[in-house]
């Protein structure tokens, strides 16, 4: 849709659709890994960088992430790395439902055991596996592990999570939870019947709870959690309606 319609985006010039979306459900630790920017990633893989964002929707109890790491310096990294010293090197953070974690590339991050996540982020599947709790596949091989680039794409010092800023007005509490260079991130809950004029070329949304319905040029949509939707650039204005209706929504 995006190659031959370029004009529902409002042709924009990235030349592939710039944002995913994704739903996570971790039943054991992913691996281990880091992103790197648009120029490393360029340079070394033809393929954008990746910047992304968690919202983590529901969690077990005691489910943790990782989130960064302790190393001072790019020698500490290494050694710690090469000592396989993980349990001093990994920064372990407990999460619970609702919480937020901005993860731009150099950050190092992993999901645990027992969280389901909406990821939003760069369109582009460059990674870089720093660790992958030392599991073998089938034929009892390790994982491959990418620890040079690693490395090199490495963030010293602690992750800069975003500051989420909730703004409310009648029937609509919206949460900017992330603005960057490459998308900005909102949690919409809705009470009740909200009108929304068009701020950007294009948005994603994602329904978490509730339902209700949407509405553009006077047809309804009924829309409940699980519904995912795009808006295009020719929606100048629509309407959502519901009660405990909660969003997650996205653009460039």
């Amino acid at each position: 849709m995006y190659a031959e319609h370029r004009e529902l985006f409002g042709n924009r010039p990235e030349p592939v659709f710039p944002l995913l979306t994704k739903i996570l459900d971790a039943n054991d630790w992913l691996s281990v890994q880091v992103h790197p920017d648009d120029a490393y990633g360029l340079e070394h893989e033809g393929e954008l960088g990746k910047t992304e964002c968690w919202y983590i929707i529901a969690a077990d109890e005691g489910s943790e992430i990782i989130y960064g790491h302790n190393a001072k310096s790019k020698e500490e990294l290494r050694q710690q790395i090469e000592d396989k010293n993980w349990d001093d090197l990994l920064t372990k953070v407990p999460v619970k439902s609702g919480d937020f974690f901005y993860v731009p590339s150099g950050t190092m991050h992993a999901i645990g055991a027992g969280i389901l996540i909406l990821e939003t982020q760069q369109s582009s599947d460059t990674t870089y596996r720093v660790y992958d709790f030392d599991r073998k596949d089938d034929k009892g091989d390790l994982r491959e592990l990418h620890l040079e680039k690693s490395i090199d794409v490495l963030n010293i010092g602690e992750p800069a999570n975003s500051r989420p800023v909730t703004v409310k007005a009648d029937d609509l509490s919206s949460t900017l939870l992330v603005s960057n260079d490459f998308f900005a991130v909102y949690k919409w809950e809705i009470t009740g019947k909200v009108d929304f004029e068009k701020t950007a070329e294009y948005s994603l949304f994602s329904v978490l709870a509730g339902q209700g319905q949407l509405t553009v040029d006077g047809k309804n949509y009924p829309i409940q959690k699980g519904s995912h939707f795009i808006l295009p650039s020719d929606v100048e204005s629509w309407i959502l309606e519901g009660q405990g209706l909660e969003l997650i929504v996205s653009h460039p």
